[in-house]
């Protein structure tokens, strides 16, 4: 995997402002010194935001920064649009080729969506708005590829900046204290420990593993959780990112498939949770249903509101060599439409939106800030998620959801680990057909 350091990452900012689009159809990626900053001289402005924070926590912090904004500059009008995940990504190609295409949205970093729209040419660069306004200096390495792109779309970590997060986000092992105290336990710091206290609690008749995959989103979790543990940081890369010559056909992925099924045979996951939502799980596992329950930090202020100090978080044990790998990356990327006519104002909301002033009002409404977060106060579940933001965003310990490699990625993994642990595909079967994708990709190679 082609790593980009810091330096090189601001140097290819620098190449990329200066070098003129691959045809006059593309979106000009502008230079730095041809920003313009002041809003307050940009007269009357109208920026139309299609975004997804419509959860909680998400809802109260962009209300709250929507109108420190519109305060601070009177003359810009904010036309927002929230819609839910799913509503947003099944409209937002329409959208933004449409006559009153949005200004700002949020994209999807992986190849179905931000890339896709890279290669039609629906998205502005962003290089020389990060430069202008110095947004190379907030981010860790880490974070800042989940949003680059080539031109063609086709490699994810490369290329021209097209999205600025204003979140982090981290798959971890949420535990419930209380059960876990009751059990006479502490929470697992190995591999090992976490085996033998699945199954301690198995045996004391309380449910090891909290899961609901109606919507096939979860179960992927529980396969990339032994990803972590069998596979190193570079192969389970290589495959999150699609790159050529990655395999999922070896033995460490066999092994995190096996660790699943046997997860299933031993009846460690909620009865019947083929048949179960997953906010109805996570909504079961406030209740205490459950000893663990692996899923993202979105769910930090639902559970810290619901469960109190009752809630921990664990990121993945190490392998036995000390390596930690976890799946994470950003909350969803603000990007900036082609079609917009006010390209200036768009990026000074993209500014003010993930300036260090706005990672306060994430952490205030229990969000994880992708940046300044040890310098946040917290205490209890979000210190735990904190903390665990730092060790992964700042380490090549941070492997992107699998979803992002393939522009079906999401629809074969999630249907794949289904009818893994159903009993439809065999092991190599369920290999195979990740393998199959993954080839289809890159031609049939």
């Amino acid at each position: 995997m082609k790593k980009l350091a810091f330096a090189a990452l601001a140097a290819m900012f620098v190449l990329a402002a200066c070098a003129p689009g691959s045809s006059g159809s593309r979106p000009v990626n502008r230079q730095a010194g041809d920003v313009k900053k002041d809003v307050a001289a940009m007269g009357q402005v109208t920026l139309t935001i299609w975004d997804q924070e419509v959860r909680g926590g998400q809802e109260k912090q962009i209300t709250t920064l929507n109108e420190q904004f519109q305060r601070r500059y009177p003359n810009v009008r904010l036309n927002r649009v929230p819609r839910s995940f799913d509503d947003l990504r099944s409209t937002l190609k329409l959208g933004l080729t449409g006559n009153d295409a949005p200004d700002v949205v949020q994209v999807n970093n992986g190849k179905q969506d931000m890339g896709a729209f890279v290669k039609a040419g629906l998205l502005l660069p962003l290089n020389g708005f990060a430069r202008a306004y110095g947004w190379e200096r907030r981010f860790p390495e880490p974070v800042w590829r989940l949003a680059t792109y080539p031109d063609t779309g086709d490699v994810l970590g490369e290329g021209n900046l097209y999205g600025v997060p204003q979140t982090g986000e981290l798959v971890g092992i949420y535990y419930n204290k209380t059960i876990l105290a009751k059990l006479g336990l502490q929470p697992p710091k190995t591999w090992g420990e976490f085996d033998a206290t699945l199954a301690k609690a198995k045996a004391a008749g309380v449910l090891p593993i909290q899961l609901g995959n109606l919507d096939k989103s979860a179960a992927p979790h529980l396969f990339t959780l032994g990803m972590h543990r069998f596979g190193g940081p570079d192969e389970q890369l290589g495959l999150a990112t699609g790159r050529p010559g990655a395999s999922w056909k070896t033995e460490a992925n066999r092994m995190a498939a096996q660790q699943l099924l046997d997860w299933v045979g031993r009846s460690y996951l909620t009865p019947g949770f083929a048949g179960l939502k997953g906010d109805d799980s996570a909504a079961k596992f406030t209740k205490g249903e459950g000893l663990f329950h692996v899923d993202g930090t979105w769910l930090m202020p639902d559970l810290r509101s619901s469960m109190h100090d009752s809630v921990g978080f664990l990121l993945p044990p190490p392998q036995s060599n000390g390596e930690v790998s976890v799946t994470g990356g950003t909350g969803i990327p603000w990007a900036i439409g082609a079609k917009t006519k006010n390209p200036d104002a768009a990026a000074a909301y993209l500014d003010f939106i993930t300036s260090a002033e706005a990672m306060k009002v994430q952490a205030e409404n229990g969000g994880l800030p992708v940046f300044d977060v040890a310098g946040q106060p917290a205490t209890g579940l979000q210190r735990e998620v904190f903390d665990g933001w730092l060790k992964a965003s700042s380490s090549n310990a941070m492997i992107p959801y699998l979803d992002y490699a393939t522009n079906d990625a999401y629809e074969v993994v999630t249907g794949g680990v289904e009818q893994l642990m159903s009993g439809q595909l065999t092991l190599n079967g369920f290999l195979d057909k990740l393998q199959a994708d993954l080839d289809a990709s890159h031609g049939g190679r």
